[in-house]
């Protein structure tokens, strides 16, 4: 699809900025304190294009009805970049048994994310559904090794989330509204919602174009 060339257009800069983690002294025998992965979060507008740097973690969350894997696929255009749990669980099919799928899948998924980021590879990881740890492992992924770290919120009306997901969309909504999904290692986040989201017709990891 050719782009408009009076379509908005945002640019998100590299931000290599990391949480801190607090040192005090812990008693003997506890567990270590994770490290603190909190940082300021900038909350983006919904545009045409997006433009991230080369080398981040973008995570696209929402309902099952608003298909984030789908959505990756259509507007990233990195071809390889996205990678989710639906398409893992369909390479091992037929290939490992039915109880250990669920297992395998994960932990494949994990050791990729955490390979392209310790290259600096641009990973995307659109999942389905609201579980904070889920995000919050691959953040911590990206912290590690100083990549950075954006969230987009697939938002639906009523039609298109169940009973069980409308709680945590709620929540996350609220969330990214007030740009505290900081808290979770997110530099940016951007909610996308109604006519928003076909209107966001590709996402780029590209450096900014220089100025001559």
């Amino acid at each position: 699809m050719p782009d408009n060339p009076n379509a908005r257009s945002v640019k998100i800069a590299a931000d290599e900025r990391t949480g801190w983690s607090s040192e005090r002294p812990r008693a003997p025998g506890s567990a270590p304190r994770p490290v603190d992965i909190s940082v300021r979060c900038r909350v983006l507008a919904p545009a045409y294009r997006l433009r991230y740097s080369p080398g981040s973690l973008l995570v696209i969350v929402g309902p099952a009805l608003t298909q984030p894997v789908q959505f990756a696929e259509r507007v990233v255009e990195e071809r390889g970049a996205a990678i989710s749990l639906n398409r893992v669980r369909e390479l091992l099919a037929g290939r490992v048994e039915e109880s250990q799928i669920e297992e395998r899948s994960q932990e494949l998924l994990t050791n990729a994310v955490s390979k392209r980021l310790a290259q600096s590879e641009t990973v995307v990881v659109p999942i389905e559904g609201f579980d904070r740890d889920e995000r919050e492992r691959y953040t911590r992924m990206a912290h590690q090794v100083r990549r950075p770290r954006h969230l987009i919120l697939l938002d639906a009306g009523r039609d298109q989330v169940s009973d069980d997901e409308r709680p945590a969309l709620d929540e996350l909504r609220r969330a990214v509204d007030a740009a505290e999904v900081g808290l979770e290692g997110f530099q940016t986040a951007l909610r996308l919602g109604g006519n928003a989201r076909s209107e966001l017709k590709r996402i780029v990891f590209q450096p900014p174009p220089r100025e001559d």
